[in-house]
């Protein structure tokens, strides 16, 4: 059973990890395809669809997970299947009602972005246009989350695994392919290029749910056998069911909410917060396109991170339960350690060579100047999301979920009264500076409840933090003379997009090298991942 749990958890591991780097990657091409107004305009839709979604499935899918593996393990797998068919009519239900909320209040929704007055940038009408089209989404996305839960929850995570993938893979194809169709060989519109683009969610949700849907089927009779075979198959009532399942998910559902609020306030008030300081539309669509850029790229080290980090919180968990404190104060050092490790660097590296990336990955096009400025001053973003987000998991496993949620909204306060505060003054970096402060506040106050739950000792975290300090700061100094010398020896005529290509593989492979070389040498990555507390 360990054997085919840790398979399992390899393939959903491995399935999120492609999905990121796809999702990832697809971006460069579309932003080539649509520029920063049509990135702007997907943008729109998406902030709020995510918001939606989140809200819609309720954090069932998770707690679905855990609930079937809980009642399989007692042997009732009666109990597993109830809940995939109610909690499947509860989440096509929940879909039709975000799906019509979305659809309805589109207009609404551009009417808060676009100053209908100002005509240099998208149209009230394009944004609504758009936002209508991803809200077909809600219609399927929310009944594939409670499929995957069942499945992951019946310890067989590969249908989970493979409809991620096709999810994601045909998402792309169809936004990348309907992109290019309409633009290039139909001569359409950028707002109808981007509309196809938000309508490739519902694409990929139907080729996920057919992959989902194929596997259940085929496997139907191993699963009546095992409803019909099994020692306890006791009925349980369905009210009580999903009392249980929602009073679990709720909190879950609260802090996956936290980045993407973060990330909502930014697009509904740069616009209107830029033009009330002399900007033009177009010119604030372009600072906003350009965050959400740089949000995508300081997510990449973040992701990674926080699945190292996150690998250790079920042990944590289980340990607090058991009353085992040391090992839970243990755990949560190492934790800390290794996402500093992964993103401290990450941050430095972007904040070093911000211009040269942005290049890189973006292309001329795409307001280079100010992408990299931006991206320079967004790049301590990648440390606060990830601790956010593993301090967040860690007051959960320690069972102090109210806690956690005043923290959030604190911080979700702060940043919306500091966006228009520090944007007539700081301009650009305002909108960045008041998400640090947000989420800071977050942090520190998650920390506080954590110390003073578990009598967590800070002093020996900040000791065994010195080495990747230094480590950091060792990198740091060595990308920066790299950058600035390969500058210098580059000749004139070359141009600027080979420039900041020759820069960034360069500094970035120096930085690799030097970082996990010297952190070989100090043993310092042996003792990070070693399984030892």
């Amino acid at each position: 059973m360990d054997s085919k749990f840790l398979r399992g958890t390899f393939f959903l591991t491995a399935a999120s990890l492609i999905s990121k780097i796809l999702g990832f990657i697809y971006i460069i091409p579309f932003t080539a395809l649509v520029g920063t107004q049509g990135y702007v305009l997907y943008k729109y839709a998406y902030g709020p669809y995510t918001i939606l979604l989140s809200i819609s499935t309720i954090g069932l899918p998770l707690a679905v997970s855990k609930f079937v593996s809980k009642y399989n393990e007692i042997g009732n797998y009666r109990v597993g299947l109830t809940v995939l068919r109610y909690g499947m009519y509860l989440m096509v239900i929940s879909g039709i009602i975000s799906f019509t909320a979305l659809y309805l209040s589109a207009p609404f929704l551009a009417g808060i972005l676009i100053d209908p007055n100002d005509q240099t940038g998208n149209s009230i009408e394009d944004v609504q246009f758009v936002i209508r089209l991803v809200s077909f989404a809600l219609l399927i996305i929310p009944a594939i989350s409670i499929f995957r839960g069942y499945f992951q929850g019946s310890q067989s995570m590969g249908p989970s695994a493979l409809s991620t993938v096709i999810e994601q893979v045909v998402r792309i194809v169809f936004i990348l392919a309907g992109a290019y169709v309409t633009i290039h060989i139909f001569n359409s519109s950028l707002t109808n290029a981007v509309g196809i683009a938000t309508f490739a969610a519902f694409i990929g949700g139907v080729a996920g749910f057919i992959v989902l849907l194929f596997v259940f089927f085929k496997r139907r009779e191993l699963i009546k056998k095992q409803r019909d075979m099994s020692p306890n198959n006791e009925d349980i009532k369905v009210i009580s069911i999903f009392k249980e399942l929602i009073g679990y998910a709720i909190p879950f559902v609260i802090t996956g909410l936290a980045i993407p609020i973060y990330q909502n306030i930014d697009t509904f008030t740069i616009n209107k917060l830029f033009q009330s300081i002399g900007y033009k539309l177009d010119e604030a669509e372009t600072i906003n396109s350009v965050i959400g850029l740089a949000q995508i790229l300081v997510m990449v080290p973040v992701s990674l991170a926080t699945a190292f980090g996150l690998s250790l919180i079920p042990g944590i968990t289980s340990d607090f339960t058991s009353g085992r404190m040391l090992q839970v104060r243990s755990k949560i050092s190492k934790t800390m350690q290794i996402l500093l490790f992964f993103t401290l660097p990450a941050a430095m590296g972007l904040g070093i060579l911000g211009e040269p990336i942005y290049i890189m990955v973006f292309g001329l096009e795409n307001s280079h100047v100010i992408g990299g400025l931006i991206l320079q001053w967004y790049s301590l973003a990648a440390v606060f999301f990830a601790l956010f987000t593993v301090t967040a998991a860690i007051m959960q496993g320690i069972n102090e979920h109210k806690k956690l949620i005043i923290g959030i909204i604190f911080g979700i306060c702060l940043k919306i009264v500091l966006n228009f505060i520090l944007v007539p003054y700081l301009k650009e970096a305002g909108p960045i500076l008041a998400t640090y402060f947000g989420f800071i506040v977050s942090i520190l106050y998650n920390i506080f409840i954590i110390k003073k739950t578990l009598q967590f000792k800070l002093s020996p975290l900040l000791q065994s933090l010195k080495e990747v300090f230094l480590l950091v700061l060792a990198m740091s100094i060595a990308v920066w003379c790299v950058a600035f010398l390969t500058e210098l020896w580059l000749p004139e005529v070359v141009s600027l997009y080979y420039r900041a290509l020759v820069t960034s593989i360069i500094s970035i492979s120096v930085g690799l090298l030097v970082y996990l070389g010297v952190g070989y040498r100090l043993n310092l990555i042996k003792k990070l991942l070693s399984n030892k507390g």
